[in-house]
């Protein structure tokens, strides 16, 4: 590693989380790496190495699937508040290295510092949320039409649940499914982005501490490393019987082909296009802030970041003038200085297709409001940094349609009522997040009302992007219509039974059937 990271505490925190600067990979907890092919880790930082990872073999996988299955025979059997109880150390651990795994988080993927902490504390968060959950896996009871009967459903754990992420949320995504799979009495088998491959290794590092220091089998949690080769181990695998996807809504079909070919589960969190109504009766200050976090936060890689702004044409200059200002006041730079707004973007491919986004939009006559464009020279030399656009566009374009993994917000106008709006809003394939800014209560019930937002996540006067523990997150359409984190996603993780007892020493027949013997 080049001595310039320590300048960003980068070798400090590597060493809080066990790292070392050499071939690491795939793992059930014993740190038994791969001697697959090797994967740098780059920082889009700074362009510099970080590490180099081994990618896991087919042959390592089958290692990682037999202590899984070793591990669900064990695990299914500790009661669950015990479960719950070492979810809840890990979650000490990760409050003792919320620093070191937050400058991680940012180093590698190039989120901001600030959000490296907040991605760490959402971990946090739904640990705490499934302690508490696993005294609450509750079933229903019903009253059973035959006398002296009961009936009851129970969940029960599913087993081994393969978890694929994504380099824009590398450690919060995996720790939403897999706390409550733990508690639920699962085990997980994990493959992060090949992009963020050493923030994966942390994790696995962290939970293998708390697994040795409760003498639980290693297999409770395992890693894998690589490209899209290594998910195909996953989705194909009949020994898995969920698989949680975040990702493109094109990977998301390929993995729910995958599954469903072998009856098995999907929870997919796939593509946005999120977009924020405003109307007339808006705040426009709170607008400002809400649209332009949502478009530029993450350097406008978040699977909730806003897209689109459609606002009425009676306010539409004030608005676009507005935020126009607001944008000509970011500072793009190194994100672990707190003094910028907006970071690198994850690669140098993906600067590519920023550009030719911009390239196709205008060639569909949107007009440039906010020039883009990649960054060079001095603090640039990752060729990751590219300036925040805004395009004046027309609905119907195509490249509005699209999500783009950028900092690129869509501004258009709408007429009339909110209706309006809300038909071109949902005019998309995707459904994740949406969002209006009024205070008009009329307006607003009706955006959240059946004939309103087609999307899974529905917010009146805050952004589209972020979300709390404590409701499910996910989408419709083409985003892929899973469900995560809090609220009764529990469930998915789990099989539900339903059962009769009969407490007579009779055997009357449902629905009111005769057999006569």
């Amino acid at each position: 590693m080049s001595d310039t990271n320590t300048d960003f505490g980068i070798n400090k925190a590597l060493e809080v989380l066990s790292i070392k600067p050499v071939n690491l990979g795939t793992s059930t907890g014993s740190n038994q790496f791969s001697n697959g092919k090797s994967i740098e880790s780059i920082s889009p930082i700074d362009g510099q190495l970080i590490a180099k990872v081994t990618s896991t073999t087919k042959a390592d996988y089958e290692k990682v699937m037999e202590s899984a299955t070793q591990a669900f025979w064990h695990w299914r059997k500790v009661p669950a508040p015990q479960r719950g109880d070492m979810v809840r150390q890990f979650s000490n651990k990760l409050r003792e290295k919320k620093e070191a795994l937050g400058k991680l988080v940012s180093y590698e993927m190039g989120k901001s510092y600030q959000e490296g902490l907040g991605e760490v504390q959402e971990m946090i968060d739904i640990c705490d949320f499934a302690v508490g959950l696993s005294r609450q896996l509750h079933g229903l009871t019903m009253h059973s039409e035959r006398p002296g009967h009961r009936m009851y459903e129970q969940y029960h754990p599913l087993g081994v649940v393969g978890i694929i992420s994504a380099f824009n949320f590398p450690v919060a995504v995996w720790a939403w499914n897999t706390a409550l799979a733990w508690v639920c009495g699962d085990v997980c088998v994990w493959k992060p982005s090949e992009k963020t491959p050493l923030c994966g290794i942390a994790c696995q590092n962290i939970i293998a501490e708390i697994l040795a220091e409760n003498q639980l089998p290693e297999g409770i949690s395992n890693l894998i490393i690589g490209d899209a080769k290594v998910g195909e181990f996953m989705t194909k695998d009949s020994r898995i019987p969920l698989i949680s996807a975040t990702g493109s809504t094109k990977m998301g079909k390929t993995v729910a082909q995958e599954v469903a070919a072998r009856l098995g589960k999907s929870l997919l969190e796939l593509g946005g296009n999120n977009a924020i109504i405003v109307t007339p009766d808006a705040d426009i200050k709170m607008t400002v802030i809400g649209a332009v976090f949502g478009a530029v936060g993450t350097a406008g890689q978040r699977c909730t970041s806003t897209r689109r702004l459609i606002i009425h044409e009676s306010i539409y200059e004030k608005v676009v003038t507005a935020i126009t200002k607001a944008y000509q006041q970011l500072r793009i730079g190194n994100p672990l200085d707190e003094s910028n707004n907006v970071g690198p973007i994850i690669d140098t491919d993906a600067v590519k297709m920023y550009n030719k986004a911009l390239k196709q939009v205008v060639k569909e006559g949107g007009n440039v409001l906010v020039e883009g464009g990649t960054l060079k020279g001095s603090g640039y030399e990752s060729g990751c940094y590219v300036k925040p656009a805004i395009v004046a566009v027309e609905p119907h374009f195509n490249m509005v349609k699209q999500e783009t993994f950028a900092p690129i917000l869509y501004v258009m106008t709408y007429e009339g009522t909110v209706e309006n709006a809300i038909n071109i809003q949902n005019d998309v394939e995707q459904g994740l997040s949406s969002a209006i800014m009024t205070n008009n209560l009329r307006e607003a019930e009706r955006f959240l009302s059946v004939e309103g937002s087609d999307c899974g996540i529905a917010n009146v006067n805050i952004g589209t992007s972020g979300a709390e523990i404590g409701g499910a997150f996910g989408g419709e359409k083409e985003t892929g219509g899973g469900r995560e984190s809090g609220s009764d996603a529990w469930k998915v993780y789990m099989r539900r039974q339903t059962n009769t007892i009969n407490y007579t020493t009779e055997l009357p027949l449902a629905q009111g059937i005769k057999f006569d013997l």
